[in-house]
C-alpha cells in the first residue's frame, strides 16, 4: 500500500549585508512547516550575494526533507521562483543552482512568489532571521526559534 507524500510548506529568504561589496556577510534561512509544526534552519554563507543567498535558502529548506514530499516553497525572490519555474534563464551562480537542483530533485514542488515586506508573518520572520545570522556571522539559535514561533502563531487559525 503506497501512501501519499507528506505535504510541507517552506518559507525561505536570503540576506547579504553589503551584497557583494566590501566585506559582504550573507545568510540563508528556511522555515519548514508540517502538520502545524514549524522548524527553522539557518546557514551563514560568508561572502555571497543576495541572489546566491536566496538560492541557498531554498536549497537549505529542501535539504532538510528526508523523503520525497509535496512541497510549496514560498520566497520573496522572483529570481528563485521564476528560474525554478522555467521562466528565467540561468546566466550565473551555476554552483548555487546545482545545489538547489539536487535538493529539489526528489520532490514535487510548487514555487510561489510572495511580495517581501508585505505583512506575511512567516516571510517577515525568515527575513529577520537571515539578517540576524548574516550580522552575527553564524547560525543564531534565538533568531531561528523566533522565526519558528512566528510561523506557528500565524498558522494556528
Amino acid at each position: 500500500m503506497s501512501t501519499a507524500p507528506k505535504e510541507v510548506i517552506i518559507y525561505c529568504d536570503g540576506s547579504s549585508l553589503g551584497n557583494g561589496r566590501g566585506d559582504p556577510r550573507a545568510a540563508a534561512v528556511a522555515l519548514l512547516g508540517f502538520r502545524g509544526v514549524w522548524r527553522a534552519f539557518g546557514e551563514y554563507l560568508g561572502a555571497a550575494t543576495n541572489q546566491q543567498a536566496e538560492v541557498a535558502a531554498a536549497a537549505l529548506g529542501l535539504e532538510q526533507l528526508r523523503e520525497p514530499c509535496r512541497v510549496t516553497v514560498l520566497s520573496d525572490s522572483r529570481y528563485v521562483v521564476e528560474t525554478m519555474s522555467g521562466r528565467f534563464r540561468r546566466k550565473a551562480n551555476h554552483d548555487w543552482w546545482a545545489r538547489l537542483d539536487k535538493a529539489a530533485g526528489p520532490h514535487q514542488i510548487k514555487w510561489q512568489w510572495l511580495k517581501g515586506h508585505a505583512g506575511h508573518v512567516a516571510q517577515e520572520a525568515v527575513d529577520r532571521a537571515a539578517r540576524a545570522i548574516a550580522a552575527a556571522g553564524h547560525a543564531d539559535a534565538d533568531a531561528l526559534s523566533e522565526a519558528a514561533a512566528a510561523a506557528a502563531v500565524e498558522t494556528e487559525d
